[in-house]
């Protein structure tokens, strides 16, 4: 009975099951809760930014975290720019420029009021530098998203090569019923990469000659295509994982080197994960389907997964080089090992958050994960 009472404060403590975690070093993997907000949608704490993690808020706020303390005044508000929270739209991600220490700049990527996708730069305020500078507002990028409220993606980040990628959805609505994911010329079901800085006498971004449609046989923006929903995708090194919700059998996770996502095909809407989709719409099968490393069906009341990171956080070692990820229904947190002949040993890891958004990493390699339901955000710790 002592026993029982003692495992039932920890859990209460740290607001998760501790287990004996999966991999080469033991250890006790637990949940313990950084901050509670309105609804957040990504957790980064970038280089360059002195420490500070920063959380993002469906709504339209950044809220910044400095020395545990969370500040009186949020880093970022355009609440009165996005729409939210009708469907599925709402402020997704921020990511900061490889040189924020220097540069001070930044990119959201949000919902405006037309329910378009818009991706804008930030500059960091001179004076504070717990906060950004509305007066910098630049766009960067729009795309056009305004027949349905749902399937936006959600998710920019800088790769390893110092573009700025980005993650759309579809387009809305069930089945791509516009084709978009496959199209060469729709920027929606799609990974891009582009380099944010303005081009002379064009748009508000730069576009990569290695990019594998700048040619003409599509447009330059795109870097790999077949996506329903990536809400949430992370690079480890020089590879990229991508976890694509699916429709109504599939969860996917695609997993490449950045070099081989070049020109890749995830199968949207011809497949959702290996399988055939099944509509009377559904696209032809691509001449190459780059097929998902791991995937999981709609049982035990799962429904979509949400992305997260190869885990490298030298407190965590029993998790080291595993991928991270779980389901917005269950709760449920799992780890894999990816490989690019197919992931390998997945399984829980004894962690539960009721409504899973999101996980995000900072500049020490902590990885986090919250929900938007709880508005509670925990980093990833391990004890023993």
């Amino acid at each position: 009975m002592h026993a029982l009472v003692v495992a039932i404060a920890l859990a209460l403590v740290s607001v998760a099951l501790a287990i004996l975690a999966p991999g080469s070093a033991a250890g006790a993997i637990s949940a313990k809760e950084v901050g509670d907000f309105n609804r957040p949608t990504y957790v980064h704490g970038p280089d360059g930014a002195g420490g500070a993690l920063f959380v993002v808020e469906r709504a339209g706020r950044i809220e910044v975290i400095q020395d545990g303390r969370l500040q009186d005044r949020p880093f970022l508000d355009i609440e009165g720019r996005v729409s939210c929270c009708a469907g599925e739209r709402g402020l997704f991600s921020v990511a900061f420029e490889p040189d924020y220490a220097t540069s001070g700049r930044l990119y959201v990527y949000f919902t405006d009021r037309q329910g378009d996708i818009r991706v804008e730069e930030y500059r960091r305020s001179a004076e504070d530098p717990l906060r950004a500078n509305t007066g910098t507002r630049r766009k960067v990028i729009q795309i056009r998203h305004r027949a349905f409220s749902n399937h936006n993606g959600g998710q920019l980040q800088f790769g390893p090569d110092g573009q700025l990628y980005i993650a759309t959805g579809d387009g809305g609505s069930a089945g791509d019923p516009r084709e978009n994911a496959q199209s060469r010329r729709s920027l929606l079901g799609k990974l891009l990469r582009i380099d944010p800085t303005p081009s002379r006498g064009g748009p508000g971004y730069g576009v990569p000659r290695s990019n594998p449609f700048v040619h003409g046989k599509g447009a330059n923006e795109i870097y790999a295509r077949g996506l329903r929903n990536p809400w949430r995708f992370s690079f480890d090194r020089h590879r990229i994982v991508i976890a694509d919700v699916g429709q109504d059998r599939r969860e996917e996770i695609d997993y490449e080197t950045v070099d081989g996502a070049r020109g890749a095909n995830f199968g949207w809407d011809a497949f959702e994960g290996s399988a055939r989709y099944r509509s009377p719409d559904a696209s032809p099968p691509p001449k190459k389907h780059d097929g998902p490393i791991a995937q999981y069906g709609h049982e035990g009341g799962r429904c979509a997964i949400t992305g997260g990171y190869v885990v490298r956080d030298p407190q965590v070692p029993a998790l080291e080089g595993r991928y991270v990820y779980g389901d917005l229904c269950t709760g449920e947190i799992r780890s894999l090992v990816p490989e690019l002949g197919g992931a390998r040993d997945d399984r829980a890891l004894g962690l539960r958050e009721q409504g899973l958004t999101t996980f995000g990493e900072d500049a020490a390699r902590r990885v986090y994960f919250a929900s938007a339901s709880t508005g509670k955000v925990f980093r990833i710790a391990q004890t023993g």
